[in-house]
């Protein structure tokens, strides 16, 4: 399994995974952001074929983590779904998946803009937002208040890095490493927004660190040291 990089919020040590998740070890916590489950039926639907293996592929890599962190809980911040109505597009394969899944692990499902509303059939506890002590989860970074930790997605992060005379383009945490961290997107399908873009860069004024997802393991620097490339979130 990949090496997770440690890192602290608050009083809490976070474990950064490189495939885009959270671990709390003290709670059993695994967090993930930005699954968009059935995207790829969403695109199909208008005309774009592209491969509908995109809900499969995102549900592999939550049961490679499940095997290795056996979590409590699996807390998803939003967009778990491409549309209102992916979950009921869900291949009946998948959605037996899920609900082993939910069997053997409590989930969580913040609700997202993409995903503003989740059927009740589906498994688990459905929340606007969700805290634990003095951490809040939520899918789009708000305000915060004192003595607030927050996790959040929404963004899909990605960051350039020059690496060996050449530029390299991955998605990333970045972190104030304080009380802040943004998740990249877990989804399979899923495109990235620029550190640099002013929708990201406003909220760490301070600046602050990209981890950068790797082959199983974070390569991580100054906000800095990211170079600025234009992308949009998908």
């Amino acid at each position: 399994m990949s090496a997770a990089a440690p890192l602290h919020i608050g009083s809490e040590r976070l474990m950064l995974d490189p495939s885009g998740a959270v671990f709390f070890p003290s709670r059993s916590l695994l967090v993930l952001a930005d699954l968009h489950l059935e995207k790829g039926s969403a695109a199909a639907a208008r005309g774009r074929l592209i491969p509908p293996y995109d809900s499969r592929l995102t549900l592999d890599n939550m049961s490679l983590l499940l095997r290795h962190y056996s979590p409590k809980t699996i807390l998803a911040l939003g967009d778990s779904f491409h549309d209102a109505g992916g979950a009921e597009r869900l291949a009946p394969g998948d959605q037996a998946r899920l609900a082993a899944m939910a069997r053997q692990t409590k989930f969580i499902w913040v609700l997202g803009n993409h995903d503003p509303a989740l059927p009740a059939s589906l498994p688990g506890d459905i929340h606007a937002e969700w805290a634990d002590g003095p951490f809040r989860f939520r899918h789009e970074a708000g305000i915060g208040g004192p003595g607030e930790c927050e996790l959040s997605g929404h963004y899909h992060p990605k960051a350039t890095v020059p690496v060996r005379g050449a530029a390299v383009t991955r998605p990333c945490f970045i972190t104030d490493g304080h009380k802040r961290l943004i998740l990249p997107a877990f989804g399979a399908y899923t495109g990235g927004l620029d550190v640099a873009d002013p929708a990201i860069a406003s909220l760490f004024p301070r600046g602050g660190r990209i981890f950068l997802l790797g082959q199983g393991r974070l390569f991580h620097f100054p906000i800095g040291r990211a170079r600025a490339r234009s992308g949009v979130a998908a």
